[in-house]
C-alpha cells in the first residue's frame, strides 16, 4: 500500500488517504478526484472487483485505478478496457506496472 501511495503522490495526487468506503477486496485509497484500490490477495482481481471500483468512482465523480498483486482475470481486463479503468500490477519490489492502455495514459498524464 505504501508503494502505491508514493506512486500516486509522484503522479501529482495529493492528500492520498484511506478511503471512507471499504472496497469489496483489498484496501481503498482516496485523493481529491481519485479512488484507488490496492488488492494484496493472491487471487487475480475479478470483473466484479473492477466494476465495483468503477461504480464507486462514478458516484464520487472521480477517476479510479486498480492495483493488484496477483494480476487480473481475463474478463476483468476486458471489462476494465471497456470502462477505461487503469489496471496496474505490483511487482516484487512494490512498483506499479501498467497492464492496459488506460494505465499507460494514467502513468503518463498523472493528476
Amino acid at each position: 500500500m505504501t508503494a502505491t501511495v508514493l506512486y500516486l503522490g509522484a503522479l501529482g495526487f495529493r492528500d492520498v488517504r484511506r478511503a471512507d468506503q471499504r472496497p469489496t477486496a483489498g484496501i481503498g485509497l482516496a485523493a481529491p478526484g481519485l479512488l484507488a484500490q490496492v488488492d494484496p490477495s493472491v487471487r487475480p482481481a475479478s470483473l466484479r472487483d473492477v466494476e465495483c471500483l468503477w461504480l464507486t468512482a462514478m458516484t464520487e465523480s472521480a477517476r479510479c485505478a486498480y492495483f493488484s498483486l496477483a494480476g487480473y482475470a481475463d474478463d476483468a481486463r476486458t471489462g476494465a478496457d471497456r470502462l477505461g479503468v487503469p489496471l496496474f500490477v505490483l511487482d516484487l519490489t512494490g512498483t506499479p506496472r501498467p497492464v492496459n492502455p488506460a494505465a499507460d495514459t494514467f502513468d503518463t498524464d498523472g493528476a
